[in-house]
């Protein structure tokens, strides 16, 4: 029965489960550790420094996000932060109604909405950002300078691929198609 396993351990029975199966064990090593290391820095960045201005990863993200770019466009918020617009809209009501973030109108453009920080909001990213970035650096303390470099490098790297060629690739496996829609709240068959 799963249960939480060191990352070691879970190389370890992914290792003997695919036995002789051809597969790129590096390659896939380094996603799945990807995953790994993102899940656990996000655990623990949502319960320890953000749990204290009670903020979601994904509304810090956000609020990072309209932070450094200052006023944004939505759709540009969302892209940045990796989620929809869906997903955004409901953050971003969160924040502003608690005071952090302005929603407008684009001047040129009735459709399309602009978030910024309030005043407040720039002052809770002033006095949060330093301690979560005290985390950061809790989370990568096993990691001497040059690795962290080296790290950052690869996972560019990784980023770059996907952006640069992933479309292309992904219109390769699927023959041109677009993909079918995901099924909600269903099983795969298989």
């Amino acid at each position: 029965m799963p249960g939480h396993r060191s990352i070691t351990e879970a190389e370890k029975l992914a290792a003997a489960k695919l036995g002789g199966i051809p597969i790129h064990r590096e390659q896939m090593a380094v996603v799945a550790n990807i995953y790994r290391a993102a899940s656990a820095v996000r655990q623990h960045l949502e319960n320890s420094v953000l749990r204290d201005a009670d903020l979601t990863w994904t509304s810090f993200v956000v609020l990072w996000v309209v932070w450094v770019w200052g006023e944004t466009e939505t759709r540009y918020v969302a892209e940045e932060a990796g989620i929809s617009k869906g997903t955004l809209t409901g953050v971003s009501r969160t924040l502003e109604g608690r005071g952090l973030m302005t929603r407008a109108g684009h001047p040129s453009d009735g459709r399309l909405k602009l978030l910024g920080l309030t005043d407040e909001g720039e002052a809770l990213m002033q006095r949060l950002f330093p301690r979560f970035n005290e985390e950061e650096a809790f989370v990568a303390s096993r990691l001497s300078g040059e690795e962290c470099h080296t790290v950052a490098e690869g996972l560019r790297q990784v980023v770059r691929q996907v952006e640069e060629e992933g479309e292309e690739r992904r219109l390769t496996l699927l023959d041109g198609a677009e993909p079918a829609p995901r099924r909600s709240g269903r099983r795969a068959k298989g």
